[in-house]
């Protein structure tokens, strides 16, 4: 194997964030009296959680703010007369729920046997663990690495300190790490210095300033590039 230690994003490139979402904000919604929040409401949700998650990857905003502060703003912007804090927690349960995976995630695992396999996620860490626990990759990974235990979020440095001494790793360049975001995943791995794969199944543009090693469009293209 050419790469010994691979390191999984979870959320869109491993399991499928965008499934596990719809159904927390349903369940959310239902739950507080409006069984077409969800329909009503996600694109705006979605824009507003997008922000903050951008700004939780440069600092200005921890994770426990980040989690109620979205619908605080959401319901603001609805006149919606809900408790930001009552419907986060509501949410964040029915979003422990949701162990959707991205095609192909299991048979990948499945090939990758002989290799150490990790998450390394930007994410929250009752509802990391559950999903993933709750998935069939619950076996799979030697290290669940979140960023709410370790005190840095990618593409900081320090998360991959922490990953690196769980693991015992010392040599960079028999490791690579996967994700779908330039900007967490990718940008992390070149601040790092180590080898990079761009999960891209949707064709997104690329970045000039964040160049990833390398770039594939399904799960099973990672075999050739470990092998």
């Amino acid at each position: 194997m050419k790469y010994e230690v691979i390191l999984f994003d979870a959320d869109d490139t491993l399991f499928d964030y965008g499934m596990a979402e719809s159904h927390a904000l349903y369940h959310a919604f239902a739950h507080f009296g409006l069984p077409t929040g969800a329909e009503d409401y996600a694109a705006s949700y979605k824009a507003i959680n997008h922000s903050l998650w951008k700004d939780f990857e440069q600092g200005r905003i921890t994770s426990a703010a980040l989690r109620v502060e979205r619908f605080n703003r959401l319901f603001a912007a609805h006149s919606l007369e809900l408790k930001p804090d009552e419907f986060s927690e509501a949410y964040l349960r029915f979003l422990g729920e949701g162990t959707f995976l991205i095609q192909g995630a299991v048979e990948l695992c499945g090939e990758l046997a002989g290799s150490r396999l990790a998450i390394i996620t930007n994410g929250i860490k009752d509802v990391q663990q559950s999903r993933i626990k709750g998935s069939p990759l619950s076996e799979v990974f030697e290290a669940i690495i979140i960023s709410e235990e370790t005190g840095y979020q990618k593409p900081e440095t320090g998360i991959f300190d922490y990953a690196f001494e769980r693991l015992g790793i010392s040599d960079k360049s028999k490791v690579l790490i996967v994700g779908d975001s330039l900007t967490s995943d990718i940008q992390g791995g070149i601040n790092y210095g180590i080898d990079t794969c761009w999960f891209n199944p949707l064709e997104k543009p690329g970045d000039p300033g964040v160049l990833p090693t390398y770039e594939i469009r399904s799960l099973d293209e990672l075999l050739e590039i470990v092998r």
